[in-house]
Parts: C-alpha cells; sequence; structure tokens
C-alpha cells in the first residue's frame, strides 16, 4: 500500500489508513458507481470524502501502474495544483493505491474535505426562477475565468461537478469537484468557449455568461456571445444525435 499525504495530515496517516481499511463497512454511501464509489466519514472531527476507484483491468492496469498516474494521483495532484492557484476544490487530504507483487496497480482511494453544498449549475438550469440565477452565472462566470487564468482547461465541466456553497448577502463559492480528467495549457478564446459546453446552458444563461466573460477577457461581447453558442449547440446536437441512434439500435 502506498500512501502519500497532505503535509497537514501527517499526523493522522494511521486514522486515514483506517478509513480506507474499513470502507466498505463504515461510512454514508455518496454515489455508487460500477466503477467508482463515494463515501463521507469522519476523520477525527472533520467530515471527509473518500472515493473509491475500483482495480482496473490488466490492459489499463499497466498503463496506471507504468505509464499513466493513476486516477487517484492525478485527483490528489490536480486539486494541489487548483489550491495553489486560489481555486476552490475541497482540500486534498490524501491518496492511497494498493499494488500487486509485480507493481500493477489494484484499487485505489482519494481523500478529500466534505463540502457540505448548497446546490450545483444543474438546479439552475432546471429552474430558470432560481433566486438570484443572473448573480450566480455571473460570479460562475467569474470562476471560470479565473480558472482558465490559471491554464485549467477542466475536461469534466459538467453541471454537477461544481458545487456551490451560498454565503448569503448574494454571495457565492464555488468548488470543483471530480478532477481526475484536466489538461493544463494556455487556453484560446476557442478553447474557453469550447470549456462550457458540457455545462448544458440554455440560451438565457449563455447570454448572462457571455455578458460577463466578455468584460473580464477583455472581448467584445457579440464575439464571445456567438463563440459560445455556437460550442454549445454543436454539443447539444451531438448528444442528441448519440441518444437518437442509441433508441433507434434498440428497437
Amino acid at each position: 500500500m502506498k500512501i502519500i499525504l497532505n503535509p497537514k495530515y501527517k499526523e493522522q496517516e494511521k486514522a486515514i489508513i483506517q478509513l480506507v481499511t474499513s470502507f466498505f463497512e463504515e461510512g454514508n454511501l455518496i454515489v455508487k458507481g460500477s466503477r467508482n464509489t463515494i463515501k463521507s466519514n469522519f476523520l477525527g472531527s472533520e467530515k471527509v470524502n473518500i472515493k473509491f476507484f475500483k482495480k482496473p483491468g490488466i490492459f489499463k492496469s499497466i498503463i496506471y501502474s507504468f505509464f499513466r498516474s493513476t486516477k487517484a494521483k492525478r485527483s490528489f495532484d490536480y486539486a494541489n495544483y487548483l489550491t495553489n492557484h486560489n481555486i476552490l476544490t475541497p482540500q486534498p487530504i490524501a491518496y492511497i493505491e494498493e499494488r500487486s507483487v509485480f507493481g500493477l496497480l489494484g484499487d485505489s482511494f482519494y481523500i478529500s474535505q466534505q463540502i457540505d453544498y448548497d446546490f450545483t449549475i444543474r438546479e439552475l438550469i432546471h429552474n430558470p426562477l432560481f433566486p438570484n440565477r443572473n448573480s450566480i452565472l455571473e460570479q460562475f462566470a467569474e470562476f471560470t475565468f479565473k480558472m482558465h487564468e490559471a491554464n485549467v482547461n477542466f475536461l469534466d465541466h459538467s453541471p454537477g461537478n461544481t458545487l456551490i456553497v451560498d454565503k448569503e448577502n448574494n454571495q457565492f463559492e464555488f468548488y470543483l469537484i471530480d478532477l481526475n480528467r484536466m489538461k493544463f495549457e494556455k487556453l484560446s478564446i476557442e478553447k474557453r468557449m469550447d470549456n462550457f459546453k458540457k455545462m448544458w446552458l440554455s440560451r438565457t444563461m449563455i447570454k448572462v455568461v457571455a455578458k460577463k466573460y466578455a468584460k473580464l477577457i477583455g472581448q467584445p461581447e457579440e464575439k464571445i456571445h456567438t463563440i459560445l453558442l455556437e460550442k454549445t449547440l454543436q454539443f447539444k446536437r451531438r448528444i442528441t444525435k448519440k441518444k437518437y441512434l442509441k433508441r433507434k439500435l434498440k428497437k
């Protein structure tokens, strides 16, 4: 077993290992997937999030063991990168990898701070009358701009992967989660707008986001709006087509 710790949690190494050892018997289930499972538990008095990555198949095990960082390691490293650039994400605590005698990856875990959030972008999409909707969207655009300025291309920038905390007085905090798919690169305007496409924004929401982002980046609003709208529509058309073809094949 390999464990890498956030230095702040060095004194709690044994307790962290115990959380992983008892993962399947203890804790509160948050997500149960075919490959990943997420639970919450307590590390002392602190509520933490434990993400379990199931042992990959032999081919992927070889890739992750010798040629590419594991999902757990990427989650930990990327969280540290975001934190170092003042981009909010649940504080990384540790990652743990189990390996065979041949060095092949088995199960792995990523442990982070648990964020008690109020909602995600998904709620805004489904409810046009969501309180302070435009203000939240403007602050979300500012958050994403800050991320882009730090050369972060978050490939899973989708409605459920940003947790939002209502700080009251019309102020909101945004926390990125599900971090293991990122690129770190200088982003053109095209790439920046492309990064919004999975958010599934409505035309009304696009107008709000484009206006705020254009002001932040110092570009004409019409230009940003046109690119963002086209990127979003292309993505929606592609997903809709895929769903249509799947239904046809099932018949």
